[in-house]
């Protein structure tokens, strides 16, 4: 808490002859960026606190270190990591699940990054662009610029890119496409008399529990799921990174359905953060522990989630395969928007060791 500023970081490119400040996230506090394993720098500039004043470097029981940062890496800091107030601007405009940083942040293992109006997410060798824009607006010609900036700061060996459309400057390249639809359900909307009483029906033999952890029982019934299905292997990684998203999310909700026995028949897990609606995330159901309709129940149960959290609607995520389909559409989901993947490959520059190393320690 130096000079009464609570958060004090500044990014910093560097060179032989001068030493330029780029970005800060605090407006008044002095230049100072604080390095792992005891390594400290401090940069002296004019500061305003009320009036312009010079402080002179404290130098204390720390060394200076001063390491040039490359073109691309200073660029990648003038790209926004989310504050509080961005996280919650992106909540309030969210309209698909990758627009949820607690969802997608614990699933992909990467940084969320605001790049105009769009989101992504950046880890290592690799970069997610998610390019539905927050204003809902935006031009494909926004959007291809945006991809390039952060192409340009991230250098990544793979870019993902999904969107309502891919465009033809990201499409050439490409060595993977897919397409769907996300489908939704409004959470007022009428549901079939024959659903409701199916859903009774397993309420009667089956007890619900709402949780914000992720237990044993819970692994193993996705464990178990994921051996019997064939699904894709995004949707794979998406089960198996559950426990962690649950961990790191206060706003996730596991919906489990146990059966008089403790046996776990049926197991949602759902998303409350965005403002104006709810995510399905995954669902599956046992075998061992089978109960008929308990994945109905749950689904109720996740409506009732959604309106005591005054969400409009749900998001249900993507069709995926007739099946799935199926299921979200018996209970009134409909798509609503269109979905577009694509990965493309980079050739990657060589990076010095020394400028990579400060780039992860910033």
């Amino acid at each position: 808490n130096l000079f009464g500023h609570d958060e004090i970081v500044y990014h910093f490119c560097a060179n032989a002859r001068n030493l330029k400040i780029l970005t800060s996230k605090s407006q008044t506090s002095p230049n100072i960026k604080c390095l792992k394993q005891k390594t400290v720098l401090l940069l002296a500039s004019a500061c305003n606190f009320g009036h312009s004043m010079l402080f002179r470097t404290w130098i204390f029981e720390f060394r200076i270190c001063v390491t040039p940062v490359d073109e691309a890496t200073a660029l990648r800091y003038n790209l926004s990591m989310l504050t509080r107030d961005e996280e919650r601007y992106v909540l309030d405009t969210a309209y698909i699940p990758e627009h949820i940083p607690g969802l997608m942040g614990p699933v992909s293992k990467g940084e969320a990054f605001l790049s105009d109006d769009y989101l992504s997410f950046a880890k290592e060798n690799w970069l997610i662009f998610v390019g539905y824009p927050l204003s809902e607006d935006c031009s494909e010609t926004t959007c291809v610029a945006a991809v390039e900036r952060a192409l340009a700061a991230f250098r990544p060996e793979y870019l993902w890119f999904v969107g309502p459309r891919i465009p033809s400057a990201i499409l050439h390249g490409s060595t993977e496409q897919q397409s769907d639809n996300y489908y939704r359900i409004d959470v007022d909307a009428p549901h079939p008399a024959s659903l409701l009483r199916q859903a009774q029906k397993a309420a009667s033999v089956l007890r619900v529990e709402r949780s914000g952890n992720f237990s044993k029982k819970h692994a193993a019934l996705i464990k178990e799921f994921l051996k019997r299905k064939t699904v894709p292997p995004m949707i794979r990684e998406l089960y198996r990174a559950m426990p962690d998203y649950v961990a790191a999310c206060s706003a996730a909700e596991v919906l489990a359905a146990y059966d008089s026995n403790g046996g776990l028949s049926a197991l949602f897990v759902v998303d409350l953060s965005a403002k104006v609606f709810a995510t399905y995330v995954v669902g599956c159901y046992s075998r061992k522990h089978y109960v008929a309709h308990a994945s109905d129940l749950l689904f109720l149960e996740m409506i009732e989630s959604a309106k005591r959290e005054k969400k409009q609607h749900i998001n249900l995520g993507l069709g995926v395969n007739a099946g799935i389909r199926r299921f979200k559409e018996k209970w009134g989901g409909a798509p609503f928007l269109t979905y577009q993947f694509c990965e493309r490959k980079y050739t990657r520059a060589k990076v010095n060791p020394l400028i990579r190393l400060l780039g992860d320690k910033l």
